[in-house]
């Protein structure tokens, strides 16, 4: 698969050379807090290599590498919603903390979003985002998702009780 975007930031396919900062990034408390607890913790070379496997072996192609200025930063995904849900994917992402508030983020959703409009003919992208993650609320905003709800107390993270706070970007408004 080739990658998706121009300049600085991309979306690519896994490599072996990715592994060790898939697990250094995703071993780092400052951003698994931010995680589902699906996510394993701790985060192992065996995760990695799993999700590499799967990821450049999908079609279609839903989980990337996002790259920047040549080296893996992070990982960015569309999770395909079935049956009556099926033009609809929730979208997850991870920047290493060494990485933080360069826009990387900021691109890569704009990528993927355009991607899963595009390529996947989706017309509606959401997540969910813990309440304490300011950061991921203001990238989403910047990529211009939409706030739609607050689900109160429905998230329960390292036995602390959150709101979930709801976005949405629809391809058309």
């Amino acid at each position: 698969m080739k990658s998706i975007g121009k300049g600085e930031v991309l979306l690519r396919n896994y490599f072996e050379s990715d592994l060790p900062l898939m697990v250094e990034y995703a071993n780092n408390k400052k951003v698994s807090i931010n995680l589902r607890d699906a996510f394993p913790s701790p985060y192992t070379i065996e995760n990695a290599q799993a999700l590499l496997q799967m990821a450049n072996h999908q079609n279609p192609r839903t989980f990337f590498a996002i790259e920047y200025k040549g080296a893996y930063v992070g990982n960015i995904c569309l999770s395909l919603g079935e049956d009556v849900y099926r033009r609809s994917a929730e979208i997850g992402y991870l920047i290493g903390e060494p990485h933080w508030n360069r826009g990387i983020a900021t691109q890569a959703v704009n990528l993927i979003t355009q991607y899963g409009f595009q390529e996947l003919d989706l017309l509606r992208i959401y997540t969910g985002i813990f309440e304490y993650n300011r950061g991921s609320q203001r990238v989403l905003e910047k990529c211009g998702f939409k706030q739609e709800a607050i689900f109160e107390q429905a998230i329960c993270k390292n036995n602390m009780i959150y709101s979930e706070i709801r976005y949405c970007k629809l391809r058309y408004v």
